[in-house]
C-alpha cells in the first residue's frame, strides 16, 4: 500500500506542512492482516523536482569523478614538476663536485706535464754530451741516464693520462656500464683526484692520507664513474670535517694519518673504510646524515644532496650498503660495503 500524507505541524509562531510518501507492506496471517513493514520519506531538497535517490547518486558519482579526475592531473603535474626539480638539483650536484675538482685535476696534471717537459729538455742536453763523448765508460753512463729520464717521462705521461681518464668518467653522465675494476687502483686514484682538489681550493691544504689496502681485494664489478663520485664526496667530507681545526691541520703523520682510507674482502663483499680524525657526527646527526637537503654545512658551502646521492648509488644502483659510525679516539668512519659480483 502506498499513499501520501499531509500533515501540518505547529511549531509557534511558525506553522510547517510536510507531505512524506508512505509505504505499508502488509501479510495475511491467521485471519488478520499484519503490519509487516512501513517507511515513510519526504522530498530531499536537494534532490531536483521528480528526481529520485538513484539519479541523485549517479549524478554526484558523475561530479566526482570529473573532481577525481580534475585532482589527479593536478597531481601528475606536480609529480613531472617534482621529478624535474629533483634532476636538476642532481645534476647541479654533479656539477658541483665537477667544478670542484676542475682546479685540483688542472693543478695536478701540470705536475707531471713539467716532469715531461724537463726530462726532455735534460734528455736533448745529454744526446748533445753524448755526441762528443768518445770515452766508453762516460758514453755508458750518459746512455744510462737518457735510459732513466725515458723511464720517468713514461711513467709521468701515464700519470697524466689517468687523470685526464678518471676526469673523464667523473664527468660522465648516467649510470653507468658497469665492469671489472681493480678496486684498490680506483681507490687510490680518487684519494688523489680528492687531495689535489682540495689542495687547489686551499693552497694550505695539507692533511695528511693513509691507506690500508687490502692484498686479497682484487677487481669488483661496478660503475667506475659511480663509485668513485662516492669516494670523493666521502673524502671531501672528511677533508671539509678537519680542514674547520686549524691546529689539527699539521699534526697527521705518515704513522697517524687524518684521513684513512682501508679496504677489505669479506668474502662476497668487499669493505671500503673512509676514517677521519675530525669532531665526529653525533648520533641525533647520523640518523639523519643520508637523508635529502640535510647538512651541517655553513650556507653555501653544499645543499645536502652529496650522502643521499652516494647512499642511492650505492644502495639501489649496487646493491651494497653505505653507513657511518662513531671512531674510537674521535673522529668517524663512513663504510661502504659492495658485492664482489653484480
Amino acid at each position: 500500500v502506498t499513499g501520501q500524507l499531509r500533515l501540518l505541524i505547529h511549531a509557534e509562531p511558525e506553522e510547517h506542512t510536510i507531505e512524506p510518501r508512505y509505504t505499508f507492506v502488509l501479510e495475511r496471517l491467521d485471519g488478520r492482516w499484519l503490519l509487516a513493514h512501513a517507511h515513510f520519506s519526504v522530498e530531499d531538497p536537494i534532490l531536483d523536482p521528480g528526481a529520485t535517490l538513484a539519479s541523485a547518486l549517479e549524478r554526484r558519482n558523475r561530479d566526482l569523478e570529473r573532481l577525481v579526475e580534475r585532482r589527479t592531473a593536478e597531481l601528475n603535474q606536480s609529480l613531472a614538476d617534482l621529478k624535474a626539480a629533483q634532476a636538476r638539483l642532481v645534476q647541479q650536484e654533479k656539477m658541483a663536485s665537477l667544478g670542484m675538482l676542475t682546479a685540483g685535476v688542472a693543478h695536478e696534471i701540470k705536475n707531471p706535464l713539467n716532469f715531461v717537459t724537463n726530462f726532455a729538455s735534460l734528455s736533448r742536453e745529454l744526446l748533445e754530451e753524448l755526441e762528443d763523448e768518445v770515452a766508453p765508460e762516460e758514453a755508458k753512463a750518459l746512455r744510462e741516464d737518457l735510459r732513466v729520464h725515458a723511464e720517468r717521462i713514461e711513467a709521468h705521461a701515464r700519470r697524466a693520462d689517468s687523470i685526464v681518464r678518471a676526469m673523464l668518467d667523473h664527468a660522465r653522465s648516467g649510470g653507468g656500464e658497469r665492469r671489472s675494476v681493480d678496486l684498490n687502483a680506483l681507490v687510490t686514484e680518487h684519494i688523489d683526484l680528492a687531495w689535489h682538489g682540495a689542495r687547489a681550493r686551499d693552497p694550505g691544504f695539507s692533511l695528511r692520507v693513509g691507506t690500508d689496502l687490502g692484498d686479497g681485494v682484487g677487481t669488483v664489478e661496478l660503475a667506475p664513474q659511480e663509485i668513485g663520485r662516492v669516494l670523493l664526496n666521502l673524502l671531501g667530507n672528511a677533508f671539509d670535517a678537519l680542514s674547520e681545526d686549524e691546529a689539527d691541520r699539521t699534526s697527521g703523520t705518515p704513522e697517524k694519518p687524518h684521513v684513512t682510507v682501508a679496504t677489505r674482502r669479506r668474502k662476497d663483499h668487499i669493505e671500503v673504510r673512509v676514517a677521519d680524525r675530525g669532531p665526529g657526527v653525533p648520533e641525533d646527526v647520523r640518523a639523519k646524515v643520508f637523508e635529502p637537503f640535510f647538512t651541517t654545512k655553513p650556507a653555501g658551502r653544499g645543499i645536502g644532496l652529496g650522502l643521499s646521492l652516494s647512499y642511492d648509488i650505492v644502495t639501489q644502483g649496487h646493491g651494497g650498503t653505505l653507513a657511518v659510525e662513531p671512531t674510537p679516539g674521535g673522529g668517524a668512519t663512513f663504510v661502504m660495503t659492495l658485492p664482489v659480483r653484480a
